[in-house]
């Protein structure tokens, strides 16, 4: 009897890895996508932490969103991660905390089998950096995350079949800017690194964290590089006159240069690892500095928040918000509106060697393995 049990259950994965397949081949480019990061890419991981500061499950966060609600998204509507998924051809990957909670009724394989988002607000590479939020998922702890789905997915699919699953899916790695934030708000930081040191420290940090995920089969990569941080309206508050931290763009600009490097030295150790580095930071200074051409006017003030560039005061249900969010860059203190975040997307997928090294998206997806 029991063995008729196994059989069956045998049977149904079968089943459901033919039927995967076929959907593979209808317009899904990869398997699954994994994404790693803060809260540029969180999608709601953040609503399941019970003392975490950094939240968006509230207005006017997700007001642009289909179901016209807050998500956990820092955005009033869809985020790069959702933009992704989209060229992909694969629904959102889903946030790894609630297909885990206790309330879910989705936590078993096939909740995983098309990724799974271990993203966070406030995270960063170093496990310090959320220490202002009180708590986030730093990436050491997002990518322990990710060996538990992936032993899941060998009890599932066995050894074999979670390995070619995992080999042709994407990695998206998004992270990096809360690290530059920490260092630029704190003296005992900056007497400890140079900015330097401590761009070179996060690479080789980000490197470990990489070795370990690739241990477990991944070999497609996506990196987002870090955008010019220092332009985003909390940096301009800073300044009277509105204008961009400079310090803060350099460091990341040194950061993007550390992070090339490493990947090339990575590539190299490994062998059997693909990526794409996409360069936020030049797509977003030309929305900055060329706004019309991509149909934006406002490019320094957040569309929610109060106070001086809506800078003064986060995004809060007490807070203004703009009627034509289309119009600007930022939606918040830090994070892209829908139409920016939909804009880099649409830039970096393919066919933009400008923004892209040393392949664009389509491309990676596209790779054998």
């Amino acid at each position: 009897m029991a063995s008729n049990g196994v059989c069956a259950v045998r049977g149904f994965w079968v089943v459901f890895l033919v039927l995967l397949r076929l959907s593979c081949s209808e317009g899904q480019r990869v398997p699954a996508a994994f994404v790693f990061g803060d809260s540029l890419v969180d999608v709601g991981n953040n609503n399941y932490l019970p003392v975490s500061l950094a939240k968006a499950d509230f207005p006017h966060n997700g007001m642009d969103f289909p179901t016209k609600k807050p998500t956990g998204r820092f955005s009033n509507g869809k985020n790069t991660a959702d933009f992704l998924a989209e060229k992909l051809g694969l629904p959102t990957s889903p946030p790894y905390l609630a297909l885990i909670s206790s309330s879910s009724k989705s936590n078993s394989s096939s909740a995983y089998l098309t990724g799974v988002s271990f993203a966070s607000g406030g995270a960063g590479i170093f496990d310090g950096t959320d220490e202002k939020y009180q708590q986030s998922i730093p990436l050491t702890k997002q990518v322990e995350y990710y060996l538990a789905v992936h032993e899941n997915l060998v009890q599932h699919m066995g050894s074999s079949g979670a390995k070619k699953h995992a080999a042709k899916s994407i990695f998206v790695v998004v992270i990096g800017s809360n690290d530059i934030f920490d260092y630029s708000g704190s003296s005992n930081l900056r007497k400890q690194h140079t900015p330097q040191q401590y761009v070179n420290l996060m690479a080789s940090s980000l490197k470990d964290q990489l070795k370990r995920l690739h241990s477990y089969d991944a070999r497609k990569f996506v990196f987002v590089g870090l955008p010019p941080i220092g332009c985003c309206p909390s940096q301009r508050n800073q300044n009277k006159t509105a204008a961009c931290n400079e310090d803060t763009n350099s460091w990341s600009r040194m950061y993007n240069t550390a992070l090339l490097a490493m990947l090339k030295g990575l590539q190299s150790e490994l062998n059997n690892i693909s990526y794409s580095y996409l360069d936020t930071y030049a797509v977003v200074q030309n929305f900055v500095q060329n706004p019309s051409a991509y149909g934006f006017t406002e490019v320094k003030a957040a569309c929610c928040g109060l106070g001086n560039l809506n800078a003064k005061v986060a995004c809060l249900p007490i807070s203004q918000y703009c009627p034509n969010r289309r119009d600007h860059v930022f939606w918040d203190l830090y994070h892209p509106t829908e139409a920016a975040a939909r804009m880099f997307i649409d830039k970096v997928f393919n066919g933009s060697t400008q923004y892209t090294y040393p392949m664009d998206v389509q491309q990676l997806a596209a790779v054998e393995v």
